[in-house]
């Protein structure tokens, strides 16, 4: 009990934030127009900013890369196919079957890379990275594939993964810090200092403009896929993850940052595809919500037992 305590009292700014970006919206401060820009400006600027200033500079682990890779690519396959299972088994079919696919899959990197800074310090970035580098790319295939098997889409595949991989910015700034750190350079020409700057803005601002899309009045019609959903991601796939460890054993600080990640709520990111590619927007939307409003409670709760 005292563990969780002190978990939750860790986490405790990461959800106040998000709290307060909740509340700003509500008062319509600084005005409905500025949130979608300064999520934006987060997502393409800020964000990548933090991962390429500290993969450049940070020293990269000496072991334990082999490992952590094989268990998140196991750990996406294997959950990919019980949410296919479960959802299957649930009778969701066709857009819904998609959106309870990406709720069950998908983690919110604003919450993950924020709790894990408060949490463990900055230096969980470096597999916070590595998480990043390794999932979004896995997670957009198998979302995508998804859309494509459950709807029955005539668009072929390939421009719509390339769209969703090449485009994304935290991939992106992985690799570029990544790069930067194996060559040797670093940060060139005096850039260290204008990440550095900005850097510290991205957490914040991130976990606001989440507060933001939070919508309470779709909670009003619950839906059992809903519920399942959420039970999935946020109890089912930390489960999965700590078995996993079991058969595949972890550094210690790269189990802790990577559990972190497994207990995470699903992207906001995933609405934006659903709308998109044809999925169940409203369904979506609605687990975004309460998967966020849960993981106040349920993050702590399976650190405690899990960790």
């Amino acid at each position: 009990m005292q563990q969780m305590v002190t978990l939750f009292g860790a986490l405790s700014p990461v959800f106040a934030l998000v709290l307060l970006g909740y509340l700003l919206r509500r008062i319509d401060f600084p005005g409905a127009a500025f949130w979608p820009l300064a999520e934006r400006f987060t997502y393409y600027l800020l964000f990548p900013s933090l991962l390429v200033n500290k993969l450049a500079t940070t020293a990269l682990p000496d072991s334990g890369l082999g490992s952590v890779t094989t268990i998140l690519v196991v750990q996406l396959l294997l959950a990919s196919l019980l949410a296919l299972g479960v959802g299957w088994w649930a009778r969701a079919r066709g857009a819904q079957l998609t959106s309870f696919f990406q709720g069950s899959v998908r983690f919110n990197t604003y919450v993950g890379l924020a709790a894990a800074v408060e949490f463990f310090g900055s230096e969980s970035v470096v597999w916070a990275a590595v998480f990043i580098g390794i999932s979004i790319p896995l997670v957009n295939v198998l979302c995508v594939s998804m859309f494509t098997w459950a709807l029955d889409r005539d668009q072929p595949l390939l421009p719509v993964l390339s769209r969703a991989l090449l485009g994304n910015p935290l991939i992106i700034g992985s690799v570029l810090g990544l790069f930067l750190n194996i060559s040797g350079m670093g940060l060139p020409l005096g850039s260290g200092a204008l990440l550095a700057l900005l850097s510290p803005v991205a957490l914040p601002l991130g976990l606001l403009a989440v507060g933001v899309g939070l919508d309470f009045q779709l909670l009003r019609r619950l839906n059992p896929i809903l519920w399942l959903g959420c039970g999935f991601k946020l109890i089912l796939y930390p489960l999965l993850f700590w078995l996993l460890n079991r058969w595949i054993s972890l550094p210690d600080e790269a189990f802790a940052v990577l559990l972190l990640f497994a207990c995470l709520p699903t992207a906001p990111s995933a609405y934006i595809l659903a709308r998109q590619l044809g999925g169940d927007a409203p369904l979506m939307a609605s687990m975004i919500t309460l998967q966020t409003l849960l993981a106040f409670m349920t993050v702590p709760l399976m650190l405690a037992m899990l960790a």
